[in-house]
């Protein structure tokens, strides 16, 4: 019975994850697909192709990335947004979120995404962060001087984090993408592949047998 518990509970948590993705994926296709089908409606009428919507709705996103390209659009759409950078709660909402996806534009990834090693001197605590600014002039008088960056600090098992203001020179850049560093955050950094080092290590080492 005990070894039937294990099977199951080790099959369960394989088929876990994979079922939760499909189901939430399945979920935003088929939010997306009606989004748009209430939109094209009047177009089209009833005539209808199963993922037309969806189909549709990546179009016209993709269309609007390209129009956005262009400089005079995005002069443009910056009189657009004016109305919800100046309403009191309307602009906190919308400055946080633009500066988020901001941050994940590819346009700005190689200039703004930096994953680094935060370690204080005489310390050996080592924490991974995200380095979200580099200039401070933009900010009001209190903080202290020198070359400086703010780090954001993401918390594992959940959404959010603490960001520092600390010399440049506590941190390390490495070589990790912001996805990965992000990913490993939520799960707590924990080790889901076996080091071939280590397993190298354990393995006990087979000495060859005499030949005859």
């Amino acid at each position: 019975m005990k070894r039937l518990y294990k099977y199951f509970f080790r099959g369960l948590l394989a088929v876990l994850p994979l079922a939760v993705t499909v189901y939430v994926l399945f979920l935003f296709l088929g939010w997306v697909e009606s989004l748009f089908l209430g939109v094209l409606g009047p177009v089209i009428g009833s005539f209808y192709v199963p993922g037309m919507g969806l189909l549709s709705g990546v179009a016209i996103i993709v269309g609007i990335g390209a129009v956005l390209s262009k400089r005079k659009v995005r002069e443009a759409l910056a009189f657009i947004e004016l109305p919800f950078t100046r309403l009191p709660v309307v602009k906190s909402i919308y400055s946080a979120l633009k500066s988020f996806s901001d941050y994940f534009d590819p346009g700005t990834r190689a200039n703004s995404q930096q994953v680094v090693i935060l370690r204080m001197p005489d310390h050996e605590l080592e924490v991974v962060g995200l380095v979200t600014r580099r200039r401070f002039a933009d900010l009001p008088a209190g903080f202290l001087p020198g070359e400086r960056v703010a780090v954001y600090l993401p918390m594992g098992y959940m959404i959010g984090g603490y960001t520092v203001f600390v010399p440049a020179s506590w941190v390390t850049p490495i070589n990790m993408s912001v996805e990965e560093a992000m990913r490993s955050s939520l799960i707590a950094w924990m080790q889901t592949r076996p080091d071939p080092a280590q397993q190298a290590r354990t393995q006990p080492t087979q000495h060859p047998r005499p030949g005859f």
